[in-house]
């Protein structure tokens, strides 16, 4: 069975139509944030015992990133963009403090590797729990982290992925460029809606 968390339910509306009656994918409606996101995947991998966890939805792409609103990618790795501290020197992430988020014989720090990927394109995706509405603080979070995409909940679903040992994977639309926030130029639905275009695409050829 495929789990696919979705933050929000306009995120997983065709998924849900699409796949109606088939007991091989179940699309589960996290909320939206870290917390909610990790909560939900691990009572669902707990109670379904999935093979794999794939993550879609939508994402804001950082500037530079070469990312236009529609274009659907998929995460080559995950971050955690603001886990550590500040510091006069700058930011300090897990790694500088000395704390591995998944601990082992190959520890993870922020960045966490993806395992499926569901389309061609593939970059870094960063996770935040405060979005980015400033471009200057959007330019400063991917100059710091090499990321493309921002959301509010790929990293948490990756790391609950790794402490479960499930393989994962991500699928986001970008639906808005991160810099100064401006609603008028959003396009959620529709980066929605391509997203899940996508990932019924790879499950049709699986």
């Amino acid at each position: 069975m495929l789990l696919v968390p979705v933050a929000t339910a306009f995120e997983g509306a065709l998924l849900r139509e699409r796949l109606a009656g088939r007991d091989d994918v179940k699309v589960v409606v996290t909320g939206v944030g870290p917390v909610n996101a990790a909560h939900a995947v691990t009572v669902a991998i707990a109670q379904s015992s999935p093979r794999a966890v794939v993550v879609c939805g939508v994402g804001g792409s950082y500037p530079g990133s070469g990312l236009n609103v529609g274009e659907v990618v998929c995460a080559g790795e995950e971050c955690y963009g603001d886990l550590g501290a500040a510091s006069p020197s700058g930011f300090l992430d897990m790694k500088a403090l000395g704390f591995p988020v998944v601990p082992g014989a190959a520890p993870i720090y922020n960045d966490l590797p993806m395992q499926v990927f569901p389309v061609e394109r593939r970059v870094k995706f960063v996770t935040v729990s405060t979005c980015s509405g400033i471009d200057s603080v959007a330019r400063a979070i991917a100059a710091r982290t090499g990321g493309a995409v921002e959301s509010m909940e790929g990293a948490a679903i990756a790391h609950v992925a790794h402490l479960m040992n499930v393989p994962v994977g991500e699928v986001r639309g970008i639906s808005n460029l991160a810099t100064n926030r401006d609603v008028r130029s959003w396009r959620l639905r529709e980066a929605a809606g391509a997203a899940q275009e996508a990932l019924l695409a790879w499950i049709d050829r699986r």
